[in-house]
């Protein structure tokens, strides 16, 4: 049976947003060490897929992923998703609040859980793990007092039981994930859609400004810009630009030549449905609609018609 790459190891939010993104997949998920690992897996073919995390709302973009996605042969993303990051404490049957002496977990989750654990943990020693169930597996084997998890960790460890649930600094916290498969047909335009590329402009005064400028000039929505070294030479920086749209509108296709011919490198990241369902919103004189109308215009004064 085919298999799914995600970042592991089983019992985390990225195992919870490989199942829901790949329902409809006969694949078996498959937990990989590192982001690059699972990546690697993709590119050789070893697998028909991955999901990896791109960014969460309150640490923002994952820079190990953003370094993978051009670190080897191109991959596309073709669905999103965003899982809802709330955490489990999870401790051995029967320990309470005042027994727990060390907590730990992934920097991430320990990011978001830092109030929560000054109110009700303040003289737990806070330690940092590879990964929320790495840090449950810890609790069960006596190595720790308690692990800040993802809900599914429970199913995995024996003798395991929730002292709080729900826990989050910030209530509607959400992670978002990409499912990405190998180069191949795009997914059909549905109207709300999102683009993602990677950039690198040359060292002139004003070149990103160009380089958004293009996007601007189109009405193109820009959701989220970040920056990553190209590791080339110091100062040379890489964008990852994503924004409203798919490649088969005329106006991101329309830009995304241009920025072909602008930039020093542009790579291809995907045309993919949105996670939130609201359509597209361009002005009028911006829209799919105008930009169709102005083309067939176009057309026909070069064929020798009337304006």
């Amino acid at each position: 049976m085919p298999h799914i790459a995600y970042l592991g190891p089983p019992g985390t939010f990225s195992e919870q947003a490989t199942r829901g993104l790949t329902r409809d997949l006969d694949a078996e998920p498959r937990p990989y060490e590192t982001v690059p690992l699972a990546l690697a897996a993709l590119r050789a073919g070893e697998v028909l897929a991955a999901v990896v995390p791109i960014e969460n709302s309150v640490e923002g973009s994952v820079p190990a992923t953003l370094d993978a996605l051009v670190g080897g042969g191109p991959v596309i993303a073709v669905r999103e998703g965003m899982i809802p990051v709330q955490f489990d404490v999870l401790v051995r049957a029967g320990t309470t609040a005042d027994q727990v002496r060390t907590v730990a977990s992934h920097p991430h989750a320990i990011a978001q859980v830092r109030k929560w654990l000054a109110a009700n943990l303040p003289h737990a020693d806070v330690r940092m793990a590879s990964s929320t169930a790495g840090a449950a597996k810890e609790v069960a084997d006596g190595q720790l007092d308690a692990a800040i998890s993802s809900p599914l960790a429970i199913e995995l460890f024996d003798g395991l039981e929730a002292l709080a649930s729900g826990v989050a600094d910030t209530s509607d916290a959400v992670t978002r994930f990409l499912l990405l498969r190998r180069p191949g047909a795009l997914p059909e335009p549905t109207g709300a859609d999102r683009t993602s590329v990677a950039a690198v402009v040359t060292d002139e005064v004003g070149t990103l400004n160009e380089l958004l400028m293009e996007l601007a000039l189109r009405g193109i929505n820009l959701s989220r810009i970040e920056s990553r070294p190209t590791k080339d030479r110091l100062g040379e920086y890489r964008f990852f630009l994503d924004f409203d749209g798919h490649a088969a509108d005329a106006r991101i296709g329309d830009a995304l030549s241009a920025l072909h011919r602008r930039c020093r490198e542009v790579r291809f990241l995907g045309s993919y449905p949105k996670a939130d369902p609201g359509p597209d919103r361009a002005r009028p004189e911006s829209s799919e609609r105008a930009y169709r109308e102005s083309t067939a215009w176009l057309e026909r004064l070069r064929s020798g018609g009337v304006s």
